[in-house]
């Protein structure tokens, strides 16, 4: 009974360039998620720098309000 279930949903064509197809949609799905992974990253470490730059900004302008 499991082998049947099973059987319904695995597929071993007997003709291998069937697999030719889903190896290039493979490959273009996942450069496209390395892609957008190092697009985030960058994003990210720009984000930051702008991060630190207010924070300095901020330390600076309580500082002097303090002095005052």
């Amino acid at each position: 009974m499991t082998n049947i279930i099973f059987g319904l949903f695995l597929y071993f064509p007997e003709d291998k360039t069937e697999y030719i197809p889903a190896a290039i949609s493979f490959m273009a799905f996942f450069i496209a998620a390395v892609l957008t992974m190092r697009l985030i990253i960058k994003i990210s470490k720009r984000q930051e720098e702008k991060a630190k730059q207010f924070e300095e900004q901020l330390k600076k302008t309580t500082s002097e309000r303090l002095n005052k």
